[in-house]
């Protein structure tokens, strides 16, 4: 577990604080770490590298010793940025909400989703006692037989364990062990709840950890999982000199987009991911892989915007730095992963948590150097859909598995919560405004459409039509726990006109897709030229400025600005005919209208 904090850190150039508290030379491209903590050591569920500490790279240079390496990519995020002044650094409001977070001076520093500011944190333990007590069974030294410690992060530790009796007796499991003595406030407790809760919900998908119990004591919870014995995903890609082949991180990401997708359609995002969260069950090369540590995730529904910074600083989306994201950040997380399977160096790198924050936000992943000249065009495109600044132009978990770069790899397309958000939208729009998206479904190729096939499929047409009905069966067939803490069935209400009538597949396209993402394609100016000329051809009608500012939730201050969205024939122009497939947000309008 952790959140976007560290221990101080120097900025000289020759001595970097290691996460140990420690200091290892910087080669002025990337710092030599320590072994991972959890090497040679059977792994288990839980993070043995504390994420709250972002000070070191975990990754050894893949070069040969005297030889340095190529700028690029871990020199990329230290590229010069003209600023008049300084910038301000991004870690000062995180390190001010944390130090809310923490409550008294005397307090020390803890794991844990940072709250929002009104969230409260300081001050709970001298108004009244905080309630330790969980409705945990009280049993655990009665069940399992505790042995050695595995891994340790700040928050907890993981140990060995054997079952005494029941259907685990003599079998070997993992024992997080999580100390009451360090949850000082009412969030820390509600985290542990949170995380028992998340794990027992989703507990069942095979690339999931298996939740077995939870058990307290006076001084401890013991969260009882699944061992996994092939250690972490981290020490696999240090064991291959820092990088996978193609084909073998394909094999990992198809695993890690499979339960990040189940997890997203359950209402969950993760918010830690990162290689040191994903296990081998076994030591053999092939062994299929778990994720790990649910300490910082949380249920989520489809529309709602989170706004507390949490996860590893590496691995931490720009849209979480700015406190309004959804499950799309987990998105980001993935195409950081990876960038870093396929060359070895992370795509945001600096030497202190503020630097890497910067880089986060400001600087563009090198895909020029090598080995990337190597790397398929497949692949590069693949983690620049994931890596894109703006969340809504990235790919959602379900999508990535039919990129092409994995869709040779025979996995099942999972249903995808996405594209119930963009229906209900469409369902929802105005007579012009869904003309204008046929006129765009109509311009995509096969290739486009793979996606939307498959998810077309999961709702099991019924002679070609979908209704509600179908999109309400989709959900019971997925539903775990998790859907329903997520409250994610809510959505179906917003989907209501559909109970009048069907969609085929061609309206389906035209509803579910997302001009986000096919603005991100190479080729968006050939689709939509081309749909263009379909609207014009199909769709396109006379339309006054007020008319159009009404369909926009414009005021009277946008005419100006409208106006040369308009045609000489009164009918929307090119430039007005995307600018109207985006629609204008409160925020941009205000910003250009209201000034």
């Amino acid at each position: 577990m952790g959140h976007c904090c560290s221990k101080v850190v120097t900025d000289n150039d020759d001595v970097v604080a290691t996460a140990g508290g420690g200091a290892v030379a910087n080669n002025h491209h990337r710092p030599k770490p320590p072994p991972s903590p959890a090497a040679h050591q059977p792994s288990a569920a839980n993070g043995n590298t504390p994420a709250y500490s972002f000070t070191a790279s975990p990754w050894q240079s893949p070069y040969p010793a005297g030889i340095a390496p190529s700028p690029s990519p871990a020199g990329t995020p230290r590229r010069k940025f003209k600023w008049p002044f300084p910038p301000p650094s991004p870690a000062k409001p995180i390190m001010s909400a944390l130090l809310k977070r923490q409550g008294p001076a005397s307090a020390k520093p803890r794991e844990g989703p940072i709250p929002e500011e009104n969230g409260g944190g300081g001050g709970e333990a001298g108004d009244r006692p905080l309630d330790k007590s969980f409705g945990y069974p009280k049993n655990f030294g009665s069940k399992y037989e505790l042995g050695k410690e595995v891994g340790r992060g700040h928050f907890g530790h993981t140990c060995l364990a054997k079952g005494k009796k029941g259907e685990l007796k003599n079998q070997s499991v993992a024992v997080k062990i999580i100390s009451k003595a360090k949850m000082t406030t009412a969030i820390s407790i509600e985290d542990v709840r949170r995380e028992v809760k998340i794990l027992k919900a989703l507990s069942g998908h095979h690339n999931l950890i298996k939740f077995y119990d939870a058990f307290e004591d006076a001084q401890n919870v013991y969260i009882v999982m699944e061992l996994c014995e092939g250690g972490e995903l981290l020490d696999r890609i240090l064991s291959r000199g820092g990088r996978y082949t193609e084909e073998d991180a394909k094999r990992v990401i198809v695993q890690i987009l499979n339960v990040v997708a189940f997890c997203h359609l359950q209402g969950v995002v993760h918010r830690d991911l990162k290689p040191e969260n994903f296990l081998f069950t076994k030591r053999e090369e092939d062994a299929p892989m778990k994720v790990i540590d649910f300490g910082l995730s949380d249920f989520i529904k489809p529309d709602q915007r989170l706004n507390d910074i949490v996860g590893s600083a590496y691995y931490v989306a720009p849209e979480v730095l700015h406190r309004s994201y959804n499950v799309e950040a987990d998105m980001w997380s993935i195409g950081v992963i990876t960038y870093i399977l396929l060359c070895g160096s992370r795509p945001f790198w600096a030497r202190t948590e503020s630097g890497i924050f910067r880089s986060v936000l400001r600087a563009d992943p090198n895909f020029e150097d090598a080995p990337w000249p190597g790397v398929s065009a497949e692949a590069r495109d693949f983690v620049r859909r994931l890596l894109n600044k703006d969340h809504r132009k990235r790919m959602s978990a379900a999508q990535a598995l039919t990129h092409p770069w994995l869709r040779l790899e025979n996995s099942a397309v999972p249903l995808d919560i996405l594209i119930y958000k963009l229906v209900k939208s469409y369902i929802r729009s105005s007579p012009l405004k869904r003309a204008a998206l046929k006129a765009l479904s109509k311009a995509l190729t096969e290739q486009d459409l793979f996606y939307l096939r498959a998810q077309f499929e999961l709702l099991e047409p019924i002679d070609g039509f979908i209704s509600l009905e179908n999109f309400r069966t989709a959900l019971m067939k997925n539903m775990t726990d998790a859907m329903r803490e997520s409250r994610v069935f809510e959505i179906l209400s917003l989907m209501e006109p559909l109970s009048y009538k069907q969609m085929d597949f061609e309206e389906f396209c035209a509803a579910a897709i997302s001009v986000y993402h096919l603005e991100a394609l190479e080729n968006w100016e050939q689709i939509a030229s081309a749909a263009f000329e379909n609207f014009d051809r199909e769709g396109n009608r006379v339309i006054s400025v007020e008319e159009l500012a009404h369909e926009q939730n414009l005021g009277p201050t946008a005419y100006a600005l409208l106006k040369d969205w308009i045609r000489a024939d009164g009918k929307l122009n090119f430039v007005g005919y995307t600018k109207f497939l985006h629609g204008v947000t409160i925020r941009s309008a205000n910003a250009r209208f209201h000034r």
